[in-house]
């Protein structure tokens, strides 16, 4: 039987070592979330809910030891872990306010005595997670999912094995029944059986683009839904009248986040060639005050990457948009996991930094003319998770939206997901919407019903 071992990035010590779920062991765990799915569906929205209470007391009860499990298996800085805790708990705090509401009959004025749209669960979802929120990327998926009355299988990334288990562990505590929520250990390949299993009724998956493909492709073929996220390439556009005083913090924590490893990071600072210097200057100035250093020490910023070959990626797109013509304006040294918050200028479309998603704490800046080719860079991707702009003049960005073609579109503050805002993308980076209302009714039969 194959075995999964946990190492922590920061000081290559194995944590734990698992054994991966035997086919029989998959079957005996899909055939508990059927079996459970069919009490759960008819349980009441109000008993749901106070399980989801309880569940997001217990996250902030053991905020502290679950921030460690993540900082552990993936590196991120303690402080940023125990935001991430806080975090999940608060989507359960918004879904037990809103289920009740979300999830009402929908009443429809037709000629029929009574017509209306009824929100059922579909059953089994299966849960693709990636590594980088290991708790966060699969809360904002479990809280509404569970509540709207389906069960859940996930699979998680391997090295947050850990962290898969914990947040089963704390579905039980809180109370849900037996097989509501589980962890299936399993390599990639024994996925598309998985999907293919008629137990599973859909899947959803937060990844890479060559994942979602995959999954996308299994998904179809068995006539199932797929909910994507894929990643992004978003642009930071700087326009000339930006108030870098009140916003720049803000522009560095939208690359610097989690060392960079993050869908929604900002990854190419288009920036108007009036305020391209000033704005270099400053920027390089709060990059080079970043703490790098042990992820469990509270004044750490940047830590590691999560694996030795991320941070070689990363190496590896930064060194062929060099050869290319980049230029290293700060940092780019990189040393196992450990890679130095790095500022590359002389960024062009033709170069990785600018066509490609870099996962790590590498910020490309690119000089434009003029705002209106600051759009046209910030267009020029294959990605559409999200677009960001700082500007004073509120009304000329509100004049772009129509023109951003992504999911998203923050002005004067970083893409982030929100639990009251539908969260997704566009093009390559996928299709369908968390959280808000969209995420409840995400893996709900909407079906009419109609008395006469």
């Amino acid at each position: 039987m194959s075995t999964i071992k946990t190492v922590n990035p920061y000081n290559g010590k194995q944590i734990a070592e698992y054994k991966e779920h035997s086919n029989s062991e998959i079957n005996e765990l899909l055939s508990q979330s059927q079996n459970t799915f069919y009490d759960w569906k008819l349980t009441s929205i109000p008993e749901r809910v106070t399980l989801l209470k309880k569940l997001s007391n217990l996250l902030l009860k053991k905020k502290e030891e679950l921030a460690a499990l993540i900082t552990a298996e993936m590196g991120k800085p303690i402080k940023q872990s125990i935001a991430e805790i806080e975090k999940c708990s608060t989507v359960c705090e918004f879904y037990a306010i809103n289920a009740d509401d979300f999830l009402a009959d929908e009443l429809i004025d037709t000629e029929a005595q009574e017509s209306f749209i009824s929100y059922d669960p579909l059953g089994c979802i299966l849960a693709i997670m990636p590594w980088n929120f290991p708790f966060w990327q699969v809360f904002r998926f479990a809280a509404p999912t569970l509540t709207a009355g389906n069960t859940a299988i996930l699979k998680h990334a391997s090295n947050t094995t850990g962290c898969a288990l914990a947040i089963q562990n704390l579905f039980e505590e809180a109370g849900y029944p037996k097989g509501c929520f589980q962890t299936v250990i399993a390599g990639h390949k024994k996925i598309e059986t998985i999907i293919e299993n008629d137990i599973v009724k859909a899947v959803t998956l937060t990844g890479s683009e060559n994942a979602g493909r995959k999954i996308a492709a299994i998904a179809g073929k068995n006539l199932k839904k797929s909910v994507l996220e894929l990643g992004g390439n978003n642009a930071c556009i700087v326009w000339e009248d930006a108030n870098l005083d009140l916003y720049l913090d803000t522009m560095v924590n939208s690359r610097m986040l989690n060392a960079g490893q993050s869908c929604i990071a900002a990854k190419r600072f288009i920036v108007v060639e009036d305020i391209y210097d000033e704005f270099l200057n400053k920027f390089k100035d709060k990059i080079s005050q970043l703490k790098v250093g042990n992820p469990m020490d509270t004044s750490t910023d940047i830590a590691t990457l999560a694996r030795a070959d991320l941070a070689k990626k990363v190496k590896e797109q930064v060194d062929d948009s060099i050869k290319k013509g980049a230029i290293v304006y700060f940092g780019n040294a990189c040393k196992n996991t450990t890679y130095q918050p790095t500022i590359i200028t002389n960024v062009k479309p033709d170069m990785p930094l600018f066509n490609e998603e870099i996962f790590g704490p590498v910020a490309a800046i690119i000089k434009a003319k003029n705002r209106a080719e600051t759009i046209q860079m910030a267009s020029n991707t294959k990605f559409g998770l999200g677009t960001m702009l700082f500007t004073e003049d509120i009304e000329a960005a509100r004049a772009q939206i129509d023109h951003i073609e992504d999911g998203s579109f923050f002005v004067n503050e970083l893409t982030k997901s929100d639990a009251r805002l539908p969260f997704g993308g566009t093009k390559i980076s996928g299709y369908g919407r968390e959280l808000s209302k969209e995420g409840m009714l995400a893996f709900v039969n909407k079906k009419t019903v109609y008395v006469k």
